[in-house]
């Protein structure tokens, strides 16, 4: 059985086991146009240029003739069948003319932490994760291409990269020791680099309910790595009030439906259901559903599901809003039997230059400034009346303001939470990148549930 074969079987056994399984996208393949300079592969007779101070491993399918060479400082060139090199004239190709050298760009380039750069195995139309559980998740089977080179950065080493098992070069990993005899190989140091460490062994997800991704520590690193092309910025949401759900580096339009649940929640089957079910009748929407840590310090479940639903037009048609309502009313229906205790219900506001919304939202504001300026004077009016009575017939007047406002309640400042550097006595890591976002989030609650229940 090939190496295609054996990564395919792989696939099978987690698809048996309920296993989630990532896989690794880009490559160092000679053939691959993304992989050079100039955006194509190096002319008939040109000049290829590897970085002099790299390591990389290199698969080639084709033959090529070419001019000149310069090695990296270590690396390999696979070659497949029929494939290899041949010296020609500089210029052969008429095509490209006098062109510059081909440069092989950096192979350190592709990061673990990118988001951008895996893929999850089984993934259904109109559904989507949020930006942390898009790179392996600490149950997940991690794949690496098997037809393919590759080179994988491992991040700063603030602390090890775990998850259930790695597939790579038709070998499957499930512990520790075995892994690291690998890193450590010629063939491991090429593939694999950077002072983050890579762990196996955890256990695949057993809980029907669902299993916490784990990536909170990191998610720092994961939002520097998703918006480095945006120089680190996150681009302005379409609409007023915009969410940032558990685990998401940017803010989105849409809404977040968060449930509690019981014993007999089946994640999966809750999935399914919206899938098959609700989001069909809903155009422009995409949906995310994980279970997440729950933000609220008082309750008494430490974790609930987080239900995404994003709106992907450039105009937000409020069809979130009718779903995430619609799921209320299902939830309020048919909850016991889906073991859901509870549900909540955030949603963004109007998209940004809806003139009919800002209109109304201004001729609503001015009405309450001229009413708020009414009752003002009357109250003054009226405490100046008051004080004139109570003066008249006494020498001193002592008071204290009983009605002082109440100070404003504790708003977490927006980014994300890293306990790794909470731990006392540890070395100190490197500083967690930094994600700036102009937008500002408002959300509100509401939980029909047990109102309908009390009447």
């Amino acid at each position: 059985m090939g190496a295609l074969g054996r990564a395919l079987l792989w696939l099978q056994l987690c698809a048996m086991t309920r296993a989630a399984y990532k896989l690794w996208v880009p490559n160092t393949n000679f053939e691959v146009t993304t992989n050079w300079s100039q955006n194509r592969t190096p002319c008939a007779g040109a000049a290829v240029v590897f970085p002099a101070d790299k390591m990389v491993s290199v698969l080639v399918r084709e033959g090529h003739s070419i001019s000149d060479m310069l090695l990296p400082r270590d690396g390999e060139f696979v070659l497949d069948s029929g494939a290899g090199f041949g010296a020609a004239d500089a210029g052969r190709d008429p095509d490209c003319g006098a062109a510059a050298p081909a440069l092989f760009l950096d192979p350190d380039r592709f990061s673990w932490y990118d988001p951008r750069l895996w893929r999850s195995g089984g993934a259904a139309r109109g559904l989507f994760s949020v930006d942390a559980e898009r790179v392996p998740c600490r149950h997940d089977d991690v794949v690496f291409p098997p037809d393919a080179s590759f080179r994988v950065g491992l991040g700063p080493g603030v602390g090890p990269v775990r998850v259930r098992s790695v597939w790579a070069l038709g070998q499957t990993f499930t512990r520790d020791e075995d892994l690291a005899a690998f890193l450590a190989s010629p063939a491991g140091r090429l593939r694999f680099h950077g002072p983050g460490a890579l762990s196996v062994g955890a256990e695949a997800c057993a809980d029907p309910s669902g299993c916490v991704c784990g990536n909170a520590e990191v998610q720092p690193w994961i939002c520097a790595a998703l918006l480095r092309p945006l120089g680190g910025r996150c681009p302005p949401a379409a609409c007023r009030d915009a969410l940032r759900p558990e685990g998401q580096c940017c803010d989105l339009c849409g809404a977040i439906v968060s449930l509690t649940h019981g014993p007999t929640f089946d994640i999966e089957r809750y999935r399914t259901r919206l899938l098959r079910g609700f989001l069909p009748q809903y155009q422009g929407l995409q949906m995310a559903v994980s279970k997440v840590p729950r933000q609220n310090a008082g309750a008494e479940a430490d974790t609930e599901i987080q239900v995404v639903l994003a709106e992907t037009g450039p105009d937000g048609t409020g069809g979130a809003g009718r779903l995430a309502r619609a799921l209320l009313a299902d939830v309020a229906e048919h909850g016991e039997g889906l073991g859901v205790l509870s549900a909540a219900v955030r949603e963004s506001g109007a998209p940004v230059g809806d003139g009919s919304a800002a209109g109304l939202e201004g001729s609503g504001m001015r009405a309450g400034l001229a009413g708020g300026v009414a009752a003002g004077l009357l109250l003054l009016l009226l405490a100046l009346l008051a004080g004139a009575l109570l003066l008249r017939g006494a020498r001193s007047f002592r008071w204290s303001r009983r009605d002082e406002a109440a100070p404003a309640p504790f708003v977490a400042p927006l980014g994300f939470s890293n306990p790794v550097f909470d731990v006392a006595g540890s070395v100190e890591p490197p500083s967690a990148p930094q994600v700036e976002n102009s937008s500002v989030s408002r959300s509100y609650f509401v939980n029909p549930l047990f109102a309908e229940a009390e009447a």
